[in-house]
């Protein structure tokens, strides 16, 4: 009875189980989300201290995780598998024609309680040269397939990020119009280049966050094999260091999850960006997109397949990913070319 009044006692003072305070439950070694931030485009309109002199009102070792270019379903479903073992919440910025074909994906991204805006229609790299009426086709193309692929509009943040990074005047201007805030990065773990590997990703990841006050906006691309073999690793180094995972969200009332999507189209061969090594569906296979912009350094099939019986190798044992030497596929020439 002594036992059992001393348990009451502790339970009315509040004191709870040690398992009701985990950050992740049922992994103690998560890193999980410490909080989220709202981020108004009229207050914030860009972020990023890679080009802006602003960024998201960051405390010390806090980091703000955000992908580009998918969804890739081969990768991204990796990398979001991995985010929801240690309850880590994130920012993607989708292609349109990639959420266009990849529907289910860019559900489960915000269904699983991602924060998705948009990276434009194609993925050009020319944002710097373009005329207003460009970039507006290329702002709205993109916003318009990732809402139609999410099928609610206030799924959609008002978040963009310019493709490369190539900003200019023009698109800044545009954007602002629109109350759409630009996203830049304050930290880049170089993970388009080709020849990298997990290991390399981490090890430039940590390196320049904590070359910035120990905290910012990293941009990774979850398109690539070894992005999706080096978030695990990355989430388990930012933990024993420290750091904390904080996700920012658009003001306003969001849903709360999506239903399915009852058809589930694949766009067109050579429509899309860039080319799938394996889609989610056997109609994605025989359809997937091919990149116009990637063509030219896109990997041969069979080192793609090699590659992705390679990370499914390693599903099962995702922290000794760093020894695996792995390439980046659609890698593009002068990619970040002014931070060379």
């Amino acid at each position: 009875m002594r036992y059992l009044a001393v348990a009451l006692v502790c339970l009315a003072g509040g004191m709870l189980p040690a398992e009701a305070t985990e950050v992740c439950p049922g992994n103690p070694d998560a890193i999980g989300t410490s909080r989220t931030i709202t981020v108004d485009p009229a207050e914030l309109p860009r972020i990023g201290r890679i080009q802006y002199r602003t960024t998201l009102p960051l405390e010390d070792h806090e980091v703000v995780i955000t992908f580009d270019d998918g969804p890739l379903p081969t990768y991204t479903n990796r990398i979001l598998d991995v985010l929801a073992q240690n309850c880590v919440k994130a920012t993607y910025f989708l292609v349109g024609r990639m959420a266009q074909t990849y529907p289910d994906t860019v559900r489960r991204i915000f269904n699983e309680g991602h924060v998705i805006g948009t990276h434009s229609l194609s993925h050009p790299f020319s944002f710097r040269n373009m005329s207003e009426e460009q970039v507006a086709d290329e702002v709205n193309g993109g916003i318009a397939r990732v809402t139609a692929a999410l099928g609610n509009p206030n799924a959609v943040a008002p978040f963009f990020r310019i493709p490369g990074l190539s900003r200019s005047n023009t698109a800044e201007s545009y954007l602002a119009e629109r109350s759409v805030a630009v996203w830049s990065a304050d930290e880049v773990a170089d993970d388009w280049r080709r020849g990298v590997t997990a290991k390399d990703i981490v090890r430039l990841a940590l390196q320049r966050i904590e070359a910035r006050d120990h905290r910012g906006v990293l941009l990774l691309h979850d398109i690539h094999p070894a992005t999706a073999m080096a978030v695990p690793m990355l989430l388990k180094e930012l933990k024993e260091r420290g750091y904390k995972i904080v996700q920012a969200v658009p003001p306003g009332e969001r849903p709360k999850a999506l239903p399915p999507k009852p058809d589930t189209a694949v766009a067109q061969a050579g429509q899309g960006w860039p080319r799938v090594v394996e889609g989610s569906a056997a109609a994605a296979k025989e359809d997937a997109p091919k990149a116009p912009l990637h063509r030219k350094h896109a990997a041969r099939k069979d080192r793609d397949q090699a590659l992705a019986d390679k990370l499914a190798k390693k599903k099962s044992k995702p922290q000794t990913a760093e020894k695996a030497e792995v390439t980046g596929t659609g890698t593009e020439r002068g990619f970040f070319s002014f931070l060379q």
